[in-house]
């Protein structure tokens, strides 16, 4: 066999044993949380395209314990950190402290050197306090006092918040948004799911039955793999194209941003994987668009008083575009 076969060969078994990974880590999250398929698969596609999501729902309907049964069912770092007003920067990033004895000064890193970190009610926190997770979601590392800290890997933000409540709240503004890679919904359970869930939790709590079922280095591989997933130039113009449909959409403000495209490749090459594709299809990219994109645009005033939904404006764009044969 050529060096270039065996290349290849390689390569292709990477993307395949991403694809279990992945498949795993779902099924041991579903053994917790009665949420569609689709919505766990998003979730672990973020991880493997080095992503982060907001999940944006009503109160009691299991986005902090999601949160939590993903990080249990990796053998990662797993910290949560509860949003409220008070919340200072170094309270996610760490502080310098003076250490007496030594006479000098020593970092004390913060929950956000975790694997995985739930940033709970993010939208309770301050401004100030919000931007400290910029530079930690966009660059994986955090800048104290003048000395840069690199984070650990894989790294990836889970942030929740209450659509309803807005009493004591701060909007996340676009600029943050935008380091979101997707932002879901869980929604309610179906009649017969939300009945077992009672039953389940009843006796006893699920999530302290789930073990991990792929490690920190599994996930890392599987990461890279994700990574060489091919695309075809045709579909990077695709991708443009319904990018440029966004910004030219008169019910629009602000469409999507270079940044939205590059995400909206990375997840579909997730979900090609997760499939067990070396390549990605315009399907992929049609399945994932409005996940991605609906959070990075900003509604016209005259289309958001007249109760149009991004997600729709998104479809439409992607209609619109002529799919690449």
């Amino acid at each position: 066999m050529e060096a270039s076969e065996l290349h290849d060969s390689t390569q292709s078994q990477a993307i395949s044993n991403a694809g279990v990974i992945a498949r795993r880590v779902i099924e041991n999250v579903a053994r917790v949380i009665h949420a569609p398929d689709g919505l766990l698969e998003r979730c672990v596609m973020a991880l493997l395209c080095e992503g982060h999501i907001i999940l944006e729902d009503f109160p009691g309907v299991g986005k902090t314990m999601l949160a939590k049964s993903l990080a249990r069912s990796l053998d990662c770092e797993f910290a949560r950190i509860q949003a409220t007003p008070d919340l200072l920067p170094s309270d996610i990033t760490g502080v310098n402290v003076y250490n007496l004895q030594a006479n000098e000064f020593e970092f004390r890193p913060g929950p956000v050197f975790a694997n995985l970190v739930l940033v709970d009610e993010i939208n309770r926190a301050s401004p100030k306090t919000q931007s400290a997770l910029l530079e930690c979601m966009q660059e994986v590392q955090v800048t104290i006092d003048g000395s840069t800290h690199r984070l650990a890997r894989p790294f990836m933000v889970i942030a929740t918040q209450n659509p309803i409540e807005y009493e004591g709240t701060f909007p996340l503004p676009e600029a943050q948004l935008d380091r979101f890679t997707m932002r879901l919904h869980l929604g309610y359970p179906a009649i017969a799911e939300e009945a077992r869930m009672l039953s389940e939790h009843a006796a006893s709590e699920p999530i302290e039955l789930l073990e991990p079922v792929a490690s920190a280095a599994d996930l890392e591989s599987a990461i890279e793999a994700v990574k060489s997933v091919y695309v075809e130039d045709s579909l990077n113009r695709y991708v443009v194209a319904i990018l440029r449909h966004t910004r030219g959409d008169s019910r629009l403000a602000l469409g999507a941003s270079p940044r939205a495209g590059i995400s909206l490749l990375r997840v579909a090459k997730a979900l090609a994987a997760l499939h067990g594709r070396e390549y990605v299809i315009p399907a992929d990219i049609k399945d994932v668009a409005a996940d991605v994109l609906s959070h990075r645009v900003i509604m016209a005033a005259d289309a958001r008083t007249g109760g149009v939904d991004p997600s729709e404006v998104i479809g439409e764009a992607v209609d619109r575009t002529p799919v690449p044969v």
